[in-house]
């Protein structure tokens, strides 16, 4: 499997795309998660972490600073069988968060704080496919959100 690890898009197609103001209402962002066996830091310091471990580092934090952009985390949860379709290797773990706006979104991965975390996830992840969704309806939307906004 061919995946590219990156903290911001590398296509400016999609850069572009991230910058407009997106759907209307929440989006909830879908991770993919595929993690290194061992952490690797950009710094170069001696880790025992595995990519997991190191991954789970930035989870938390993330999930503390999703609420100060008004986001919180979803979903998370390990891959464990692949029933329909077919795949070379399966992700490790998905993850879904909720934003009130995709700018909300792009305003916290460009904060100080969120770039003081991410040298975990990139230490950690050896790839990740970050998918925009948003509910279809109202209904969609009480129903996952548990009539909370």
């Amino acid at each position: 499997m061919h995946v590219v690890n990156e903290v911001f898009p590398g296509d400016p197609k999609q850069i572009e795309e991230l910058m407009k103001p997106g759907p209307k209402g929440p989006i909830f962002m879908v991770n993919l998660l595929k993690f290194k066996e061992r952490a690797e830091y950009e710094d170069g310091r001696e880790t025992d972490l595995s990519g997991r471990e190191a991954y789970m580092i930035y989870g938390r934090a993330v999930s503390e600073l999703l609420p100060k952009f008004g986001g919180r985390a979803i979903f998370a949860a390990d891959v464990t069988f692949l029933s329909l379709g077919q795949a070379d290797e399966l992700w490790d773990e998905v993850a879904i968060a909720m934003y009130p706006q995709r700018a909300d979104m792009v305003r916290m991965s460009m904060s100080e704080e969120w770039r003081a975390i991410a040298v975990h996830r990139s230490a950690g992840l050896k790839g990740q496919l970050n998918i925009e969704t948003v509910a279809p309806n109202e209904a969609m939307l009480t129903m996952i959100l548990g009539g909370r906004r």
